[in-house]
């Protein structure tokens, strides 16, 4: 297939990338800067120089293309503020993508995460790829995409953990946790720490995203997942163990000032099955898992 790419500069697309090359594909990727188009040149794709906000050369992109892969995400609105701006920009690009793409039969292959699951309050079980939420923040992308399988799209969602970890990782939940941990002198986890957040390793991510464009039946979920659980005081205790620091439990109100942007995150339960995925698609994760990753010592580097 040619394959079109947003976000082909960024984490995931490090993964997707080559996997896709390796595997007979060619790939076009957009690039919204000079610094992003040699990246994604250097990942062997053909750049399409543009952003989120160009709809009209999305749609033209789309339609061009055998199948689409939707990675991007301004993702610096967590810092500055603009979360619901970043949403809205996310949704009008799906719709460009998806509009361009109705009756065509192409996959189109968008990305959400799994923290969705658990916004609305526990499950008091794992969360599955059959789990809907009815409206909301990144939600309303995911279901318009799924609703393209009535439309003549064989479209897909990725749901991503919040924890996707590799030494392709920079700036991913990882990196901030350990990032903040290492600015506190402490690894903090809230209350008991005993919510759960799942993981998964990028190059076995990349992978799942091609079986996805490949394979993947209209409006089917995939969890990106390898690591279902992983109680947050362990993940404090990883990461302290790693930087030779102490953790510290703290409450929702002390968060924000141990865990930054993450605070409002950091407490939910998030448990997530992936066997569908697996027995659907045929996806099995190879590659290490969080807590032998951070060990590893990569991200100290």
């Amino acid at each position: 297939m040619d394959v079109f790419i947003t976000g082909a500069s960024g984490h995931i697309a490090s993964a997707v990338i080559p996997e896709l090359i390796a595997n007979g594909h060619s790939v076009r990727g957009l690039a919204r800067s000079d610094a992003a188009a040699s990246i994604v040149a250097t990942r062997g794709a053909d750049v399409v120089s543009g952003d989120l906000d160009g709809l009209d050369l999305l749609a033209a992109a789309s339609a061009q293309a055998d199948g689409v892969i939707h990675l991007a995400f301004k993702h610096e609105a967590f810092t500055t503020g603009d979360f619901m701006g970043a949403v809205g920009s996310d949704l009008a690009a799906i719709h460009a993508m998806g509009e361009a793409l109705r009756g065509t039969g192409k996959a189109f292959v968008t990305t959400g995460g799994t923290l969705m699951l658990a916004s609305g309050g526990p499950l008091g079980r794992a969360g599955t790829e059959d789990d809907r939420i009815g409206a909301g923040p990144r939600v309303d992308a995911e279901n318009y995409t799924l609703a393209l399988a009535h439309e003549g799209v064989r479209s897909s969602v990725v749901r991503l953990a919040p924890l996707i970890h590799s030494d392709l990782d920079h700036h991913g939940f990882t990196a901030v946790l350990i990032g903040s941990a290492r600015q506190n002198g402490v690894a903090a986890y809230v209350g008991d720490g005993a919510n759960r957040w799942p993981a998964a390793n990028t190059h076995d991510i990349g992978v799942l995203y091609r079986r996805a464009l490949e394979s993947a039946a209209p409006g089917t979920i995939c969890h990106g997942v390898d690591d279902p659980g992983i109680p947050f005081k362990v993940i404090a205790e990883t990461i302290a163990g790693a930087l030779g620091v102490g953790t510290a439990s703290v409450t929702t109100d002390e968060a924000s000032r141990y865990l930054g942007f993450l605070a409002g995150f950091a407490h939910l339960d998030n448990l997530v099955s992936n066997d569908r995925t697996r027995r659907e698609l045929g996806w099995e994760p190879t590659h290490p898992g969080w807590i032998e990753d951070v060990r590893s010592g990569h991200y100290l580097r």
